[in-house]
């Protein structure tokens, strides 16, 4: 199937997951979820691993688009990595960062698919439509990303890295669904990985939050609204609750999904969307087509961070951090 092409009046939203296989008991869900209540034309790409991974991938999501006017696609890693020699052919920190934790290839993969000026659209597998619902309108400039009170930027030592080679990073980045126009600015994320691998990166999946986060400063942008993006927020009253017997679809419930376009189910709360939908919860209840406006980005200040890890450490050292875990 062509790449799609730029996006006009007629032409389909260009979607883009990265997802492995051991995903697939939710993001089957998700991705129905998705496609069930969309009011647009959707192109989905769905970048995955092996070659053999690409054909479960493809046999448990494609009968989803059955008898719809939606188009998919499923690219294995080898494929990808192809791609990227040729398309990162002058970016060789780029070319050995996607080598790294496969989350890290939701930063370099999509926009070898786009073109220039292509609505880029990338979703975690664990994002959820409750409603029906229109995606925001392709940004003129910059990023726009899901907002999270707290934020996930982490390791330690990489976030403090950044910090001491003056790397600016947008505070309270979630990156359930990310949304820019084609491409991103490559010489910026090449010396921006340059600048973070002067020490070997660890193989975390939380280091694309710090790359996100760094890339949203640098290029600017705005939050989606929270409430209509709505980001799961594993809050010490809620691990509470639920060490007290509050199962995971009740906290579910707690949730007020009437003007919810998009719902991230981060962390744990993934594991309970399956039984959620069974039980009705994520059932429609309004249509959310209507634009809605953008968050300014704020910048991670250093004391912050730091006042952050003191905390930790010491809840860490008390065994405070066990009472809510």
């Amino acid at each position: 199937m062509a790449d799609p092409g730029p996006l006009g009046a007629n032409e389909p939203r260009n979607i883009y997951y990265v997802l492995g296989k051991s995903s697939l008991g939710y993001a089957e869900r998700c991705i129905a979820s998705l496609i069930r209540s969309t009011t647009e034309d959707l192109s989905v790409t769905i970048l995955t691993d092996s070659p053999e991974d690409a054909v479960e991938v493809a046999r448990v999501v494609n009968p989803i688009f059955h008898k719809t006017e939606h188009r998919v696609r499923t690219i294995d890693e080898v494929e990808a990595r192809a791609r990227s020699e040729i398309y990162y052919a002058d970016f060789p920190a780029i070319r050995r960062f996607r080598e790294g934790h496969p989350c890290w290839r939701k930063v370099t993969d999509p926009q070898m698919y786009a073109k220039a000026g292509d609505d880029v659209i990338i979703l975690d597998p664990d994002v959820y439509f409750p409603n029906p619902f229109a995606f925001e309108p392709a940004p003129d400039f910059g990023l726009a990303l899901m907002y999270q009170v707290p934020n996930c930027l982490l390791p330690e030592e990489v976030v403090r890295r950044a910090f001491d080679q003056n790397i600016t990073m947008i505070d309270h980045t979630d990156i359930g669904v990310c949304q820019y126009r084609s491409p991103l600015d490559l010489r910026f994320l090449e010396q921006l990985i340059e600048q973070l691998s002067a020490a070997p990166l660890p193989r975390s999946m939380h280091i694309e939050s710090i790359i996100w986060a760094a890339l949203a400063a640098q290029c600017g942008g705005g939050f989606f609204q929270p409430a209509a993006w709505h980001c799961y927020r594993n809050s010490i009253p809620g691990r509470i609750a639920r060490r007290l017997g509050r199962s995971g679809v009740d906290s579910l419930r707690q949730i007020d999904f009437k003007r919810v376009k998009a719902f991230h189910a981060g962390g744990e709360a993934k594991h309970w969307l399956v039984e959620a939908e069974n039980a009705g919860v994520l059932a429609p209840l309004a249509t959310n087509i209507a634009p809605t406006s953008k968050g300014r980005f704020t910048a991670f200040r250093r004391g912050k961070f730091e006042r952050k890890m003191r905390l930790r450490h010491l809840a860490a050292k008390t065994g405070l951090s066990k009472l809510w875990q």
